[in-house]
């Protein structure tokens, strides 16, 4: 079964509470899963260099802009109750 996922949004507010950015993530719905459906199967898609390097030669040459993101795996191997 696939695992949900949703989008936490927050305000980074600096000392005088004015606000300086804004911050989000994407996180999974793991409260969803349920024990012994997929349990133990596990998924990592990583990208191929040659694919990346094409990507951004099309956006570079298209003058297109490209956003960069990072996932965090801080509960990628928590224990599921």
């Amino acid at each position: 079964s696939v695992i949900g996922t949703r989008w936490v949004f927050r305000n980074k507010l600096d000392e005088q509470g004015k606000l300086v950015r804004n911050k989000a993530r994407l996180i999974t719905q793991g409260y969803n899963q349920q024990k012994g459906i997929d349990f133990t199967k596990t998924f990592a898609p990583v990208s191929k260099l040659e694919v990346i390097r094409i990507i951004l030669a099309f956006t570079s040459h298209k003058n297109i802009k490209l956003y960069q993101m990072n996932v965090n795996n801080a509960f990628l191997n928590g224990i599921i109750e």
